[in-house]
């Protein structure tokens, strides 16, 4: 018993002496262009410019709100018009402090333009001297919501709980890629958790699927019934045709989202379709919307 007492404090000091402290010395990754840029058919462009932030760094509205970048030069093309893009400031809904974006210049009458169907539209960027650029589509309305419909959430005990389904047409042809966003109450669009799908399985079919509740990733997320809307909830889906720049920057984008905290997911690579070494994307959205009234 003496002999396996001392063999096994040799044991636990043999352990410890290996045990060496490691300190990884993080420095500081180099600050990039964010660019969140979009045009959706009938309406403006919206470019949102912003500063990466430090990884490890800490954030706070005062960071947030320093991150914008001013006074940049930015213009967009459709092919027979280019306009110049005017800086704006709004009060932030998350009540976050201002939101800076830029967007079409009611003084330049003669170049403006709203977003088209089945047009290309190129965007030109230039902080600092330095330029960056970006091109994207907006596609046609190829794959259609037909309907909406709702039921009551299985297996849940709160009966004020619903899952909202639609009847989706995929016409023949690969390659029509939707993004999606829900809105209740008009209180503003959120995409969904997953929010980008193509057309591997579904290319030629109509089909059924349940809509998921957008999500606003600035507020907690209730895994288990994030997904539902309740009785009594005037909803509206905003449902959009991309092309493929866009369904690849959002693809990935939601996926590193949905890893992060998980030390066993593989990192992946955020395509973005920005030059220059610019972190972000430029996307064009043929929206359909269709809204429905859930009774109480």
């Amino acid at each position: 018993m003496f002999k396996c007492l001392l063999g096994w404090i040799f044991l636990c000091i043999l352990i410890s002496s290996c045990e060496k402290a490691i300190n990884f010395d993080l420095s500081a990754s180099p600050t990039q262009l964010v660019v969140d840029a979009s045009i959706e058919n009938n309406k403006e462009p919206v470019v949102i410019l912003s500063n990466s932030l430090n990884y490890f760094g800490k954030i706070n509205e005062n960071v947030l709100e320093q991150s914008f970048v001013h006074n940049a030069l930015i213009t967009i093309s459709n092919g027979a018009k280019t306009q110049t893009l005017k800086e704006y400031q709004k009060d932030n809904l998350a009540g976050a402090g201002p939101l800076y974006y830029y967007s079409t210049n009611d003084s330049d009458l003669a170049n403006l333009f709203f977003g088209e169907f089945n047009t290309s539209y190129s965007l030109n960027i230039t902080v600092s001297s330095k330029q960056y650029t970006a091109k994207t589509t907006i596609p046609t309305i190829a794959k259609k919501i037909d309907s909406l419909w709702w039921i009551p959430a299985p297996h849940n005990t709160d009966t004020t709980l619903v899952v909202l389904n639609g009847r989706v047409t995929d016409p023949p042809g690969y390659g029509n890629y939707i993004r999606y966003f829900t809105e209740v109450d008009s209180g503003g669009f959120f995409p969904g958790l997953t929010s980008v799908y193509d057309d591997q399985i579904t290319d030629g079919t109509t089909y059924n699927v349940e809509i998921d509740q957008g999500v606003d990733r600035n507020q907690s997320l209730d895994i288990n019934n994030y997904s539902f809307f309740h009785k009594g909830d005037s909803i509206t889906v905003k449902f959009c045709n991309i092309d493929k720049a866009t369904f690849d920057f959002w693809r990935t984008m939601e996926y590193n989202y949905q890893s992060i905290g998980n030390p066993f997911s593989s990192p992946t690579l955020v395509f973005g379709n920005i030059s220059n070494g610019a972190l972000g994307y430029f996307g064009g959205y043929a929206a359909q919307y269709i809204s429905l009234k859930v009774p109480k």
